[in-house]
């Protein structure tokens, strides 16, 4: 394990975040305040309760921001992203064992709104990845129609699709009935 659990989480929630917007995913996952709703249940967010309009602006102007990290062209580019996002909110730094987790550090004050709480926990999750020397594993997906964000978390850094089942299948199987044809067409 690259980084602790808490990170790892925090880093799945911001490609999941990401990967709600329309260019991501073909349609908008957070139109509503269902979808936010969605997004909180599915990552498992503790401490979040009632949600508003002004909740779900100001994610979606949270994840432009996080995308903006992922699509940095290099670290002094990034710390600055970092920096910007994990310095508009006030941390409360404090460790907790919830849900069957062992001990961790959540960033976030508790009772924090929703913007908040991603702000801290998942921008320190992307400034270990800065500080670690690892932001080559923040990546966009190479599959040529998809446009997912990943973070590659293997030993080797080989991860390269966002999904092995349905990106990375396409195309093992689109570069393998390439070689199929070359390979007939040289007979």
């Amino acid at each position: 394990m690259i980084f602790t659990h808490d990170a790892e989480h925090a880093l799945a929630t911001v490609v999941d975040l990401i990967n709600t917007a329309p260019e991501a995913s073909g349609t908008e996952q957070l139109a509503d305040l269902h979808g936010l709703r969605d997004f909180v249940d599915r990552n498992s967010f503790s401490d979040v309760h009632d949600l508003t309009g002004q909740d779900l602006a100001r994610v979606l102007a949270l994840r432009a921001k996080f995308h903006a990290v992922f699509q940095a062209a290099d670290v002094p580019a990034a710390v600055g992203l970092v920096n910007e996002i994990v310095g508009a909110v006030r941390t409360t730094p404090h460790l907790t064992d919830h849900d069957g987790f062992d001990w961790h550090v959540h960033f976030f004050a508790p009772g924090a709104p929703m913007n908040e709480h991603l702000a801290a926990d998942c921008g320190m999750a992307l400034a270990y990845v800065v500080a670690a020397g690892e932001l080559d594993r923040l990546r966009t997906c190479e599959a040529p129609d998809c446009s997912r964000v990943l973070v590659d978390l293997s030993r080797n850094r080989c991860r390269r699709y966002c999904d092995s089942r349905t990106c990375g299948n396409r195309m093992h199987v689109a570069a393998y009935r390439a070689r199929q044809r070359e390979a007939a067409s040289s007979h």
